[in-house]
Protein backbone atom coordinates (compact mmCIF):
# COMPACT_ATOMS: atom_id res chain seq x y z
CA UNK A 1 0.00 0.00 0.00
CA UNK A 2 2.20 2.73 -1.25
CA UNK A 3 -0.31 5.59 -0.91
CA UNK A 4 1.34 7.02 2.52
CA UNK A 5 3.84 9.61 1.88
CA UNK A 6 6.02 11.11 4.62
CA UNK A 7 7.68 14.74 4.33
CA UNK A 8 11.87 14.83 4.55
CA UNK A 9 13.86 17.72 4.82
CA UNK A 10 17.22 17.47 2.77
CA UNK A 11 19.63 19.94 4.92
CA UNK A 12 16.71 21.65 5.66
CA UNK A 13 16.89 23.38 2.25
CA UNK A 14 15.01 20.87 0.31
CA UNK A 15 11.72 19.11 0.72
CA UNK A 16 11.06 15.96 -1.16
CA UNK A 17 7.98 13.71 0.01
CA UNK A 18 8.96 10.06 0.09
CA UNK A 19 6.23 7.21 0.35
CA UNK A 20 6.87 4.61 2.91
CA UNK A 21 4.76 1.50 3.83
CA UNK A 22 2.40 0.98 6.72
CA UNK A 23 2.67 -2.77 7.70
CA UNK A 24 0.81 -4.49 10.88
CA UNK A 25 2.01 -8.06 13.07
CA UNK A 26 1.15 -9.06 16.46
CA UNK A 27 1.81 -12.02 18.92
CA UNK A 28 5.22 -12.16 18.65
CA UNK A 29 5.69 -13.09 22.30
CA UNK A 30 9.68 -12.43 21.80
CA UNK A 31 11.51 -14.61 24.64
CA UNK A 32 8.44 -16.12 25.67
CA UNK A 33 9.06 -20.17 25.61
CA UNK A 34 5.28 -20.75 25.78
CA UNK A 35 4.81 -20.09 22.17
CA UNK A 36 6.58 -23.04 21.30
CA UNK A 37 4.51 -25.41 22.83
CA UNK A 38 1.66 -23.74 23.40
CA UNK A 39 1.40 -22.11 18.98
CA UNK A 40 3.40 -24.96 17.68
CA UNK A 41 6.03 -22.50 16.18
CA UNK A 42 8.74 -24.45 14.44
CA UNK A 43 12.03 -23.55 16.29
CA UNK A 44 13.80 -25.72 18.75
CA UNK A 45 14.21 -22.95 21.10
CA UNK A 46 13.86 -19.91 21.65
CA UNK A 47 16.89 -18.33 20.37
CA UNK A 48 16.11 -19.29 17.03
CA UNK A 49 12.37 -18.33 17.26
CA UNK A 50 13.32 -14.84 18.26
CA UNK A 51 16.17 -14.13 15.49
CA UNK A 52 13.44 -15.62 12.76
CA UNK A 53 11.22 -13.60 13.91
CA UNK A 54 13.78 -10.31 13.85
CA UNK A 55 14.93 -11.59 10.53
CA UNK A 56 11.58 -11.54 8.82
CA UNK A 57 10.34 -8.41 10.17
CA UNK A 58 14.01 -6.65 8.64
CA UNK A 59 13.37 -8.58 5.65
CA UNK A 60 10.13 -6.27 5.00
CA UNK A 61 9.83 -3.77 6.91
CA UNK A 62 12.25 -0.59 5.98
CA UNK A 63 13.61 1.77 8.45
CA UNK A 64 11.18 4.77 7.17
CA UNK A 65 8.17 2.18 7.24
CA UNK A 66 5.52 2.40 9.98
CA UNK A 67 4.42 -1.07 11.72
CA UNK A 68 1.55 -1.65 14.28
CA UNK A 69 2.31 -4.00 16.18
CA UNK A 70 -1.05 -5.60 17.58
CA UNK A 71 -0.09 -6.60 20.77
CA UNK A 72 1.78 -9.44 22.81
CA UNK A 73 5.33 -7.89 21.50
CA UNK A 74 7.62 -9.76 24.47
CA UNK A 75 8.26 -11.43 27.74
CA UNK A 76 8.99 -9.56 30.88
CA UNK A 77 11.84 -12.35 31.33
CA UNK A 78 12.37 -11.23 27.98
CA UNK A 79 15.35 -8.34 28.30
CA UNK A 80 15.44 -5.04 28.05
CA UNK A 81 12.43 -3.95 25.32
CA UNK A 82 14.58 -1.06 23.98
CA UNK A 83 17.58 -3.13 22.72
CA UNK A 84 14.98 -5.07 21.11
CA UNK A 85 13.03 -2.32 19.39
CA UNK A 86 16.31 -1.00 18.60
CA UNK A 87 17.03 -4.03 16.62
CA UNK A 88 14.00 -3.57 14.26
CA UNK A 89 12.86 -1.46 11.18
CA UNK A 90 10.32 1.12 11.27
CA UNK A 91 8.91 3.49 13.53
CA UNK A 92 6.98 1.06 15.67
CA UNK A 93 3.58 1.52 17.57
CA UNK A 94 2.21 -0.33 20.08
CA UNK A 95 -1.70 -1.19 20.18
CA UNK A 96 -1.50 -3.34 24.43
CA UNK A 97 -2.11 -6.99 24.33
CA UNK A 98 -2.87 -9.23 27.40
CA UNK A 99 0.44 -10.05 27.68
CA UNK A 100 2.50 -6.60 27.48
CA UNK A 101 3.76 -5.79 30.85
CA UNK A 102 4.83 -2.47 31.60
CA UNK A 103 8.22 -3.31 30.85
CA UNK A 104 7.26 -3.52 26.97
CA UNK A 105 4.13 -0.41 27.03
CA UNK A 106 7.45 2.02 29.23
CA UNK A 107 9.78 1.49 26.66
CA UNK A 108 11.03 4.89 25.15
CA UNK A 109 11.78 3.24 21.51
CA UNK A 110 7.46 3.44 20.77
CA UNK A 111 6.80 5.72 18.35
CA UNK A 112 3.18 5.65 19.65
CA UNK A 113 1.53 3.28 22.52
CA UNK A 114 -2.32 2.49 23.18
CA UNK A 115 -5.13 0.32 24.03
CA UNK A 116 -7.06 1.04 20.50
CA UNK A 117 -6.41 3.17 17.67
CA UNK A 118 -8.10 4.09 14.60
CA UNK A 119 -6.34 4.55 11.23
CA UNK A 120 -7.95 6.06 7.83
CA UNK A 121 -5.93 4.82 4.71
CA UNK A 122 -7.15 5.63 1.35
CA UNK A 123 -10.19 4.90 1.33
CA UNK A 124 -10.00 2.67 4.61
CA UNK A 125 -10.97 3.07 8.08
CA UNK A 126 -8.76 0.95 9.68
CA UNK A 127 -10.14 -0.44 13.63
CA UNK A 128 -7.13 -1.52 15.38
CA UNK A 129 -7.04 -3.86 19.15
CA UNK A 130 -5.65 -6.51 20.21
CA UNK A 131 -8.34 -8.33 20.69
CA UNK A 132 -10.76 -9.09 17.69
CA UNK A 133 -14.20 -7.25 17.74
CA UNK A 134 -18.04 -9.09 16.89
CA UNK A 135 -18.69 -5.37 15.67
CA UNK A 136 -16.55 -2.74 15.81
CA UNK A 137 -16.72 1.39 14.56
CA UNK A 138 -18.14 1.72 11.52
CA UNK A 139 -18.55 -1.47 10.76
CA UNK A 140 -21.76 -1.12 8.72
CA UNK A 141 -19.77 1.56 6.23
CA UNK A 142 -17.05 -0.93 5.03
CA UNK A 143 -14.48 -0.24 7.88
CA UNK A 144 -12.13 -3.56 8.74
CA UNK A 145 -11.01 -4.46 11.67
CA UNK A 146 -7.59 -5.83 12.33
CA UNK A 147 -6.55 -7.60 15.48
CA UNK A 148 -3.91 -10.28 17.28
CA UNK A 149 -4.67 -12.34 20.32
CA UNK A 150 -6.56 -15.56 18.58
CA UNK A 151 -3.14 -16.67 17.01
CA UNK A 152 -5.12 -17.81 13.88
CA UNK A 153 -7.64 -19.82 15.26
CA UNK A 154 -10.80 -17.86 14.92
CA UNK A 155 -12.79 -18.38 12.26
CA UNK A 156 -12.53 -15.30 9.62
CA UNK A 157 -15.78 -12.79 9.25
CA UNK A 158 -15.55 -10.17 6.57
CA UNK A 159 -13.37 -7.33 7.01
CA UNK A 160 -11.74 -8.75 10.18
CA UNK A 161 -7.97 -9.84 9.70
CA UNK A 162 -5.72 -11.53 12.26
CA UNK A 163 -2.42 -10.01 11.78
CA UNK A 164 -0.26 -12.27 14.27
CA UNK A 165 3.05 -13.82 13.13
CA UNK A 166 0.69 -17.52 13.47
CA UNK A 167 -1.69 -16.55 10.92
CA UNK A 168 0.90 -14.82 8.70
CA UNK A 169 3.43 -16.92 8.02
CA UNK A 170 5.44 -15.43 10.99
CA UNK A 171 5.66 -12.22 8.86
CA UNK A 172 4.40 -8.64 9.55
CA UNK A 173 1.52 -7.75 6.49
CA UNK A 174 0.25 -5.01 4.66
CA UNK A 175 -3.60 -4.09 4.03
CA UNK A 176 -2.71 -5.18 0.42
CA UNK A 177 -2.20 -8.48 1.38
CA UNK A 178 -4.74 -8.93 3.71
CA UNK A 179 -7.17 -7.60 1.29
CA UNK A 180 -6.26 -10.10 -1.25
CA UNK A 181 -6.66 -13.05 0.34
CA UNK A 182 -9.42 -15.08 -0.82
Amino acid sequence: MRGFFAEHFDSGRRRSIVPFMIYFTSDTHFADPRVLRIDRRPFPDMAEHDVALIRNWNAIVGKDDDIWHLGDFMSAKGGDCDQLLSMLNGRKHLIIGNCDPETTTKAENWTSVQHYAELVTDEHLLVLCHFPFRTWHKMGKNSINLHGHSHGRLKPIPRQYDVGVDARALRPVTLAQLLSLP
